[in-house]
């Protein structure tokens, strides 16, 4: 997962700033492409390349009460950004690299418009080790995957599903797939890969299970 630009476990900033954003998620290994136009979140993307170029990306949390809009899901991931460039309209095209999930702690004060938090990194270690390669649980995942995929007229190369490791295929579903918000959370919560293998897999089961829509009719 990491390279050369990738600051190690142990060097990672205590606080980061936060850019949320319902259903965008970066999972580590993973990248996530941004445009950016909000003043607020100019800034903040200017300010962390004056510095490790890092930000959390979290989603805002589905279950909270309206007059608490503000509120975030607990668990995000830090992107580093890789890529950047500028527009003739005054955005930002920026590419976010996922390094390692985080845990959501103190707010702390508004910098220039947009928010920062204390990040705990403790649980997600494991975020830094290498992929081992294919694993057995992965082949009920292979087939949920192409049946999920046939269902939504959707194209596949088998070949090179096959081929990615459990950790980076599993990681750039949780990101690619069109889960709802609290669905998406819960697979970014799970903190090892067998967790989120697991979950994904049954989740996949689940839609599969799905009458499909008839029409224009959607199923709540």
């Amino acid at each position: 997962m990491s390279h050369s630009f990738t600051p190690p476990f142990s060097r990672l900033p205590e606080s980061l700033p936060i850019f949320p954003l319902p259903g965008a998620v970066v999972m580590p290994g993973c990248q996530l492409p941004l445009n950016i136009f909000e003043p607020r979140y100019l800034n903040m993307v200017f300010d962390a390349l004056g510095a490790d170029r890092m930000i959390g990306m979290v989603q805002p949390d589905p279950s909270a009460m309206d007059e608490d809009a503000a509120a975030v899901c607990r668990t995000g991931t830090a992107g580093r950004i890789t890529s950047f460039s500028e527009t003739q309209d005054g955005r930002l095209i920026i590419v976010l690299t996922g390094i390692c999930r985080f845990d959501v702690g103190e707010e702390l004060a508004v910098t220039r418009g947009y928010r920062r938090v204390v990040a705990r990194w403790e649980r997600f270690s494991a975020d830094y080790e290498t992929d081992e390669g294919e694993c057995e649980e992965c082949h009920r995942l292979y087939s949920l995957l192409r049946a999920y995929f046939a269902r939504k007229s959707m194209e596949v190369d088998d070949l090179l599903l096959e081929k990615m490791p459990a950790t980076s295929l599993v990681n750039l579903m949780i990101g690619q797939l069109p889960f709802e918000t609290a669905e998406r959370q819960a697979l970014v919560e799970a903190v090892s890969i067998g967790d989120r293998l697991d979950h994904l897999a049954q989740l996949l089961e689940f839609k599969l299970a799905e009458p499909q829509a008839q029409g224009s009719v959607r199923r709540h």
